[in-house]
């Protein structure tokens, strides 16, 4: 018993004196779960450095996905990356744990415009912004003319007859139509809804292919789409990057639309909650998040200080997102854009 006591006095004092910020259970491991690719593996390796531990990524396609993994009762993860739904419906259902303020020394690098958009945690107690983004509107350079309506009414242009297509997202979609028209793209007004369907059934439907919620990149990298409504990275990532240039004419409207904001949260039993806060901090670093940011060819919005560090040239300009807005959670509201959607997508 002796042997074993001094043993256990000895290891403690060990793992006291290494790291003195974190307890001996948190010093080695930091588990995330992060949307597929979207940690950049040099960011990663560096924090592995400096901090003496090991980075374990487990990853999901899609929020529903993470969201019904953990209330089934996944243990072990320490940081998830939700959008701003589903952080609002994980803040109401008490799965986050309150960040270490006393850490986030690097918030001042954060544009306060994420800040204002972000309603559901505006001072940033659960919820630390990672990325803003927005679906957009890519065209073909080498197909169309140069006289095309740089708004979301592109759609009822017809020299882009048959080789459109928009996302099979009805929040994406509806919501388009909805900033066209001047209105909330959270709106639950029925006659507002009505004229948006009006508008995508009468003017934007003729002229689609489809609704393609995952091959339009490949498919506008071939030619056979001219015009489509998607995310930036999707049609970047099939075009080679010689051609960017002069193929790819990548905007969002004037008018806004619909935007995510994705952030990192610190579960509410996660095992490595110190080190969980150095993570968030460390990722706001503006050289590190400019590491990000060139990693992807992502604009510069989040972090405001990161843009004197990249080396690429993004894929659209920041200030495109100004006027975009985040989805809210609708709840039983939702109902109504199922309703449109089902019309939109089978009304021949």
């Amino acid at each position: 018993m002796d042997k074993k006591f001094s043993f256990f006095i000895s290891a403690a004092l060990a793992c006291a004196m290494s790291l003195p910020f974190f307890s001996c259970k948190e010093k080695n491991e930091l588990y995330l779960y992060n949307w597929t690719y979207y940690t950049p593996d040099e960011v990663l390796s560096d924090f592995e450095k400096e901090f003496n531990c090991t980075v374990k990524v487990d990853s999901y396609a899609s929020n529903e996905e993470m969201y019904a993994k953990l209330r089934a009762g996944a243990k072990g993860y320490d940081i998830v990356f939700p959008s701003q739904d589903y952080c609002s419906i994980m803040i109401n259902q008490g799965m986050f744990r309150e960040l270490d303020q006393s850490k986030m020394t690097n918030k001042v690098h954060i544009n306060p415009e994420v800040f204002e958009k972000a309603t559901y945690d505006p001072e940033m107690k659960y919820c630390v912004p990672y990325y803003f983004g927005a679906a957009g509107i890519a065209v073909n350079k080498t197909k169309a003319s140069s006289d095309y309506e740089r708004s979301w009414n592109i759609f009822s242009d017809p020299q882009f007859s048959q080789h459109a297509t928009m996302m099979d997202d009805m929040r994406e979609v509806i919501g388009d139509a909805l900033a066209h028209l001047g209105y909330s793209i959270n709106t639950t007004d029925s006659q507002q809804l009505k004229e948006a369907k009006t508008l995508i059934l009468e003017k934007w439907k003729p002229n689609l292919v489809k609704f393609d919620a995952e091959g339009f990149g490949k498919a506008f990298a071939s030619g056979d789409f001219w015009l489509c409504q998607g995310y930036a990275e999707v049609i970047f990532g099939e075009v080679p990057k010689e051609k960017w240039e002069e193929t790819i004419d990548f905007f969002i409207p004037e008018e806004g639309g619909p935007s995510y904001l994705d952030s990192m949260c610190i579960l509410k039993d996660a095992p490595h909650y110190s080190l969980a806060n150095e993570f968030i901090n460390y990722i706001h670093r503006p050289e590190v998040y400019a590491k990000f940011l060139d990693a992807f060819n992502f604009p510069c919005f989040v972090n405001k200080d990161a843009g004197q560090y990249t080396t690429t040239v993004p894929m659209y300009k920041a200030e495109q997102l100004s006027n975009c807005v985040l989805k809210e959670d609708l709840a039983e509201d939702l109902d109504k854009y199922n309703d449109i959607w089902q019309e939109i997508r089978f009304t021949e």
